[in-house]
């Protein structure tokens, strides 16, 4: 269907958003497209080696923030577009949706720009056809929304295949190392309590509720972060446990989630890395996001959320300023739902 020829994704960041697309990456492989993504430093380690793309390239928009260079950074992009506009697409997919990702699509040389109803702050006029809205309700994951233009190209599989980036050697060795004081003869417990957005967080007195009952003679209790989660799972562990924040990167923490047997997450980069991986079993926490919408899509795994009359609202900030839903589930839900499986 889409036999010889060439297509441009864009999809930047972030984390989780670059995780559901790799299932519209494979399908439009599939169908035999010669398939290139452009995607920023959150997104690249999970591309590039990715058997789902034939060429990553590397849009550094997190470098460019931070050195805030303008004349060098509008150089650096100058180049960088110059390169994608040689490759002459036959057809260009935006799934960003918005000025970001504008920036690239409205010069990009593509005979089909695909974008969505869905699209902001003006991206639309980097297209020259435009699909239904995305994300238009709660119930449909994200994976399904993105899949929206598959169908578009006229893909009716809906086939969710995942794959993974290339893991070298030295990776490997190196997590051999971290994981090395843990017991061989018991699986291990992965802890990720951290995300980005506050009213994301499961309430922290919960998380050292729960660390407290877990059996820790049954685990190998791991914990999972950024070296700013530190001196939160300091707090809930006791400092009892193997603690990997901050000391992995993003290839690396891939490696601890295929060796990871469960993984108590939340709406978080962790939990979607995990769910890519295929391995874990994972129990995830949801506060103010939809799990309909972001939850692992397997049977293996739990989501759980809190029934409260507002939730979910998508907000980086409660609206109502109690982060009343930070308090759902409770501890004994999870504890539940880790010994179902």
């Amino acid at each position: 269907m889409l036999k010889n020829k060439k297509i441009l994704l864009i999809r930047l960041s972030a984390l989780g958003d670059v995780v559901f697309n790799i299932p519209l990456a494979n399908l439009l492989k599939k169908n035999g497209a010669t398939l290139h993504w452009l995607v920023s430093e959150k997104g690249f380690d999970i591309v590039n080696t990715n058997p789902c793309v034939d060429k990553t390239i590397l849009a550094p928009v997190e470098k460019w923030k931070k050195e805030k260079n303008k004349i060098k950074n509008f150089i650096e992009y100058i180049k960088i577009l110059r390169q994608l506009r040689k490759e002459k697409y036959d057809i260009m997919i935006d799934t960003q949706l918005i000025l970001k990702s504008l920036v690239w699509s409205f010069f990009i040389n593509a005979k089909r720009k695909i974008v969505s109803k869905s699209a902001r702050e003006g991206a639309i006029i980097g297209g020259n056809e435009v699909i239904e809205p995305l994300f238009n309700d709660f119930k449909l994951h994200a994976v399904y929304n993105y899949f929206k233009f598959a169908n578009y190209l006229g893909i009716k599989d809906s086939e969710i295949k995942r794959t993974l980036p290339l893991i070298p050697e030295e990776i490997k060795n190196k997590v051999d190392e971290l994981l090395s004081s843990t017991d061989s003869n018991k699986p291990i417990l992965t802890i990720a309590p951290a995300t980005t957005w506050d009213n994301k967080h499961w309430n922290k007195e919960y998380w050292k509720e729960l660390i407290s009952k877990i059996d820790d003679s049954k685990y190998n209790i791991v914990f999972v972060g950024t070296n700013k989660d530190n001196s939160l799972i300091e707090y809930i562990s006791n400092k009892k446990y193997l603690n990997l924040a901050g000391k992995t990167n993003l290839k690396e923490l891939l490696e601890v989630f295929k060796r990871t047997d469960v993984l108590i997450s939340l709406d978080s980069g962790s939990t979607h890395l995990a769910w890519l991986c295929e391995k874990p079993k994972i129990i995830s926490i949801f506060c103010c996001t939809p799990k309909q919408r972001y939850a692992p899509l397997d049977s293996k795994s739990i989501a759980l959320q809190g029934n409260l009359p507002c939730q979910p609202c998508h907000k980086k900030k409660c609206p109502l300023s109690t982060d009343e839903c930070t308090k759902y589930p409770l501890v004994d839900e999870v504890l539940s739902a880790l010994n179902r499986i």
